[in-house]
């Protein structure tokens, strides 16, 4: 059996981090916190990245119209029907959840680290939201409190960044990555498999690459493209390749060969919204995805940091 695993896995499991660490079913409830985007407000440009949906990559998150309480208990009382005892993590998930005064960000965090049950904040956000006021405060932040930063990259290939409209490079990302790194703040990195004219070999690249930075965790994406979206658009005027599940599954299981085992796989797959998507229709069965992907890595006799010396 692989190491980090409690279900047979055969990479670095969240469940499996979770449960050794805090020795309870953990959750994290996905929140809205009324934030934008500096390539949504002009600052960087307008529009945001070409496949974010109007929520900002919150479709799961709770409803904004909700102050954070309420969305947080309507959230966790879902949860507690299944699992009466679990423990939270609090996911400001949508949009860019550090683009805002340090003042805003605390009444923010700390109102929902006040919360019963909750041992943690994770926050998604992007490489060109920080400074040093705000690099100090989740300092201070990450010796109180579980805390995880969720940082965007997408991939490390330039010229798909300017496609996909992301408005920072590669070398912003290091900087902000390594400066998060020196404080001891644990990050997640996002990756997007099947971005536009992007080869297996691109998608390789990118992993080898957050490799050798010693990443704490990844979310693995799958492209999906939703309606109202400028990915949309440009599908329709002019279809490109969309990856099929067995190449999604073929690149997932290499790049997986090429990560250190201590690195948790906090998803690896994607949840589209279903009656939003357009292509492609396999990843509306997760479920699917996920047990293919198990199944071939034990006809490969495959594990995460195989391809490592």
């Amino acid at each position: 059996m692989f190491k980090y695993t409690l279900d047979n896995k055969r990479y670095h499991t969240l469940n499996y981090f979770y449960k050794t660490t805090f020795n309870t079913k953990v959750f994290k409830v996905a929140l809205n916190g009324g934030f934008t985007c500096p390539n949504k407000d002009g600052t960087k440009g307008t529009g945001g990245c070409i496949y974010c949906s109007p929520s900002g990559s919150g479709d799961f998150a709770g409803d904004i119209k909700d102050d954070l309480v309420n969305q947080f208990n309507k959230i966790k009382n879902i949860e507690l029907m299944k699992w009466p005892n679990a423990k939270y993590i609090a996911y400001f998930q949508a949009n860019s959840n550090t683009y805002a005064s340090v003042d805003e960000l605390k009444e923010k965090y700390e109102t929902v680290l006040n919360l019963p049950d909750v041992i943690g904040i994770s926050i998604a956000t992007r490489p060109d939201c920080f400074n040093e006021e705000i690099y100090d405060y989740l300092e201070d932040l990450n010796k109180r409190t579980y805390l995880t930063i969720e940082l965007g990259l997408q991939t490390i290939k330039e010229s798909t960044l300017e496609l996909i409209n992301r408005g920072h490079t590669t070398e912003e990302f290091v900087d902000c990555y390594k400066e998060l790194q020196r404080r001891g703040i644990k990050v997640i990195v996002h990756i997007i498999n099947g971005l536009p004219g992007e080869t297996k070999e691109d998608m390789l690249k990118t992993i080898e690459f957050l490799n050798d930075l010693n990443i704490y965790g990844i979310k693995i994406h799958m492209l999906h493209i939703t309606k109202n979206t400028k990915l949309a658009d440009m599908y329709e005027k002019e279809p490109f390749h969309i990856l099929t599940k067995d190449e999604y599954i073929d690149i997932v299981i290499d790049q997986l060969e090429r990560l250190n085992p201590e690195t948790i796989i906090c998803r690896i797959t994607g949840d589209p919204v279903k009656e939003d998507l357009i292509e492609p229709k396999w990843l509306l069965k997760k479920f699917v995805v996920l047990n293919d992907i198990d199944k071939e890595m034990v006809k490969r006799d495959s594990y995460q940091g195989k391809l490592l010396k």
